[in-house]
């Protein structure tokens, strides 16, 4: 029998109108999801994720709840045509939707650890000038000693915090120092390196400062064991207690997202099929290259999320 993963995106998948064909077909998760999103968060996230401004929508304080809220609406409408997986893991923002489908967390504890996390990271955002970029054609453990070396150069914080998958390593720290870490992976034979927005110093070191009170507040939250099997992309492995998955969300503020590692873990337990359960293309993608044989499925429109579910309609037959 053919096992599905769900995966769920992260930071940078959002656009104006995510969520807006899902909601045509179930109006209702909007007074689910939406509305009393926006009576704990203040902030009007369906018309902006409707109607932006895209400026507006890429602000992470609207970005994460938004992307987050958008991957659960897609859950449910998934769920709705009978279609489960057997596994789910998230790529960094998205761990947080896939623990809600695995029953770890109810969404709207969820939803207030990511607006805390994003409140965090922006503290160190206005005291550290950060930038992230994706370094494409370069291996992870180059780009490891390459950080090691323009961090000696400047003396200043860079690393590399994501192994996407081949030849995409992404990279975060103090500005001055990524610019080094540019230029000297560009001399290394890197095809491109692409900045991020937002830039910041995601998934490094330089988010120590934070991790203590956001480790606080996971220690506060009721974690359940998981009912469905969670892949971390913290780890790269299963976890499989509600302890260990505090100490990874704790330790996803300051560890690199091991991408590579997660579906390739996600493919050993068994997992041919890949859906990507919100907005955008990232991780399928991303995925097609570290397990060329998978069957990836987007939901991101409607169309896509027609494909999808026919293709599972068909697999049932």
């Amino acid at each position: 029998m053919t096992r599905t993963a769900f995966v769920f995106p992260g930071h940078g998948s959002q656009r104006v109108g995510m969520g807006k064909e899902q909601l045509a077909r179930r109006p209702d998760l909007a007074d689910a999801y939406f509305r009393q999103a926006e009576d704990l968060l203040g902030i009007p996230l369906g018309r902006l994720c409707r109607e932006g401004p895209a400026r507006d929508l890429d602000d992470p304080a609207v970005t994460q709840p938004a992307v987050f809220l958008t991957s659960l609406i897609t859950l449910d409408v998934l769920r709705g045509q009978g279609i489960e997986p057997d596994a789910v893991a998230g790529h960094s923002l998205g761990e947080y939707a896939a623990l809600v489908a695995a029953g770890v967390l109810e969404w709207t504890e969820a939803l207030w650890l990511v607006r805390l996390r994003g409140e965090l990271v922006a503290t160190v955002g206005d005291r550290v000038r950060g930038a992230t970029a994706a370094v494409l054609g370069l291996g992870y453990a180059t780009v490891v000693r390459l950080c090691a070396e323009a961090a000696a150069e400047t003396g200043q914080t860079v690393e590399a915090t994501g192994d996407n998958g081949p030849g995409q390593v992404v990279v975060s720290g103090r500005a001055e120092a990524v610019a080094a870490l540019t230029r000297a992976a560009l001399r290394a034979g890197a095809s491109r390196v692409a900045p991020l927005d937002p830039g910041g110093p995601f998934h490094s070191s330089l988010l120590r400062s934070v991790r203590g009170e956001y480790a606080e507040a996971l220690i506060r939250t009721d974690f359940r064991e998981p009912r469905v099997p969670f892949v971390s992309s913290v780890t790269g492995t299963r976890l499989s207690t509600a302890a260990e998955i505090v100490v990874a969300l704790s330790d996803q503020l300051t560890e690199p997202v091991r991408w590579t590692r997660t579906v390739t873990t996600l493919s050993g337990m068994g997992a041919e099929r890949f859906v990507e359960v919100g907005p955008g293309l990232v991780l399928g993608g991303l995925i097609r290259r570290i397990a060329p044989g998978a069957r990836v499925h987007a939901t991101g429109t409607a169309r896509q999320l027609a494909r999808t579910e026919r293709a599972f309609a068909a697999a049932t037959v």
